[in-house]
């Protein structure tokens, strides 16, 4: 049971680092590049909207999988166990302002097609991003090493 609870935990970290990284390395740089604000930032809420559903999903996979694994170790959990539920727990908060605040306020003014609004709220879930994947690889190497 415990290797098929990694293994759906693994495969969350994937969703949300993998995800991540694509989004800001790849598809963010090269819809800024192809393609006006007024084409751009409607399909970025679009992705973002998918994804967000997603790491939603892998979020309460990874919780719900992380607890059941911590439980099984006995009274005394190994110390990089505890280091990687801390960096998920700001990692988590950090995902909960970009889908609860800074996703609504650009979808709400790519709504009203008030682009540079809605490039602003982007550029702050980029930065947000980008903090998270950077914590998202923290966490890899706490529980690899």
């Amino acid at each position: 049971m415990n290797r098929l609870l990694l293994l759906l935990h693994i495969l969350a970290v994937v969703v949300w680092i993998g995800g991540m990284f694509f989004a800001h390395f790849c598809l963010r740089p090269a819809a800024a590049e192809k393609l006006p604000p007024e084409q751009r930032l409607p399909l970025l809420v679009a992705v973002l909207s998918r994804f967000f559903n997603a790491v939603s999903v892998a979020l309460l996979v990874l919780w719900g999988t992380g607890v059941v694994l911590f439980s099984n170790p006995g009274p005394l959990a190994p110390t990089n166990w505890l280091a990687m539920t801390g960096v998920a727990a700001v990692m988590t908060v950090i995902f909960l302002v970009i889908l609860l605040s800074s996703f609504p306020r650009m979808k709400q003014a790519v709504a009203g097609s008030d682009w540079g609004t809605a490039a602003a709220a982007m550029n702050t879930i980029r930065i947000l991003v980008l903090t998270n994947l950077a914590l998202g690889f923290v966490t890899i190497a706490i529980a690899v090493v």
